[in-house]
């Protein structure tokens, strides 16, 4: 998969106090590290008040977690103003994965659906 999105959503076994969407142990250490995902990944809305504190904040947390982009979706131009001059532009590793995304969306490859089953449960197994 050429993307991904995270959640708002807190796994207290892993990160007791952020939320999957701002944890660095959940998505630079599980999701960047033992998982090995390196395509785009994308925030959830950071604009649903699923999380706390100001939009700015919310934003630069997702991209210091390890996102390639913090996702606003309700439409208030001064929250995406603020967002914008918080994050600024995409890094170089963000956006490296949105253009090898774009390359892999341009050519699909064959899925080895026994292998990636295997995987998953090998790293399930992991605990």
């Amino acid at each position: 998969m050429p993307w991904g999105m995270t959640a708002h959503v807190l796994y207290a076994a892993v990160d007791p106090i952020f939320p999957a969407t701002t944890s660095k142990k959940v998505i630079k250490e599980i999701i960047r590290g033992t998982i090995g995902f390196d395509g785009f990944l994308v925030s959830d809305d950071l604009s649903m008040e699923a999380l706390e504190s100001d939009i700015e904040y919310r934003a630069t947390q997702a991209l210091a977690a390890g996102c390639d982009v913090a996702l606003h979706c309700n439409g208030k131009r001064a929250e995406m103003e603020a967002i914008a001059g918080a994050v600024g532009e995409l890094s170089p590793d963000a956006s490296r994965r949105l253009e090898a995304s774009y390359a892999r969306l341009a050519q699909p490859e064959e899925i080895d659906r026994p292998a990636l089953i295997a995987r998953l449960d090998a790293l399930l197994a992991q605990g």
